[in-house]
Order: structure tokens, then C-alpha cells, then sequence
């Protein structure tokens, strides 16, 4: 069902909207979830990745393999992870590309701007939801 009249609701559409994004709308599209630790810690259930963060492939060949971000390649929508390799017929050694939502992030590079991020994420999330208020609730507790 369709909830705004802004948003088209056409496929056709859409895949055109996703692969023509300019490279500021990728990043946030190339999020990835992240481990239960740093879930638990920050709050958070996911955030864009960016160079330097430690992650966890989770699905496909190189399932299992940790390691460091070592670029975010937004014009192809994936990220070169360090180990991830493989050799061509002439010898030599290229970056395998691994879709950002097959891994798990294990580690954050944390800086003012992410620290911020996860903020604000933190504190928009459940903040002001629900009917009563947690002072209504306690007061209504005690009502009998």
C-alpha cells in the first residue's frame, strides 16, 4: 500500500532512482549491520561502512574471512576488503568486490563525525514513541 503521494511506488522507477544515486546517497545506501556487541553497545543497528573498519563477510564465497576496509568503491556499489584477492590468467592479483550487506561490521573507526552519527541514531531511535509517557506510567502504577 502506498502512504505517500511523494514517493512512486513503480519499479521501474525505483531501480532508476538506485542506480543513477549520486555518491552522497550511496554512502548511506552502502550500509552494513553491525555485530552483536557493537549493537549492543552503541544502540545501533546498522551504519554506512568506510575505510578502516574491521569487518566479517557473512554470505558467498569468501564467507567467514575477516578484515580491514581497504576502499569503498561506490561507482560499482562494493568494498575491497584486505586478503580478498584473487590471481588472473597474467599473474597478477586484484581486489575481489563484496557487496556491503553480505558483511558484518566487528570493529568501527571511530571519529568526531562517526561518533556524532551514532548519536543521533541512538537518540532518535524510540525517543518520544508510544501513548504514555514513563511518568504516567509510574503514576499510573500506583493508581488502586
Amino acid at each position: 500500500m502506498k502512504f505517500s503521494a511523494n514517493v512512486s511506488s513503480s519499479r521501474r522507477k525505483s531501480r532508476k532512482a538506485h542506480f543513477t544515486a549520486p555518491s552522497s546517497e550511496r554512502r548511506k545506501l552502502m550500509s552494513a549491520p553491525l555485530s552483536v556487541e557493537l549493537r549492543n553497545k552503541y544502540s545501533v543497528k546498522s551504519v554506512p561502512v568506510r575505510k578502516d573498519d574491521e569487518v566479517q563477510v557473512v554470505r558467498g564465497t569468501y564467507k567467514g574471512r575477516e578484515g580491514k576496509i581497504i576502499q569503498v568503491y561506490r561507482r560499482k556499489w562494493v568494498i575491497h576488503i584486505e586478503r580478498i584477492t584473487r590471481d588472473k590468467v597474467n599473474g597478477a592479483t586484484v581486489q575481489v568486490g563484496v557487496d556491503p550487506s553480505k558483511v558484518l561490521i566487528t570493529k568501527l573507526k571511530i571519529d568526531k563525525d562517526r561518533k556524532a552519527l551514532l548519536e543521533r541514531k541512538k537518540s532518535g531511535k524510540g525517543a518520544g514513541k508510544g501513548k504514555f509517557s514513563e511518568t504516567e506510567v509510574a503514576a499510573m502504577a500506583n493508581v488502586d
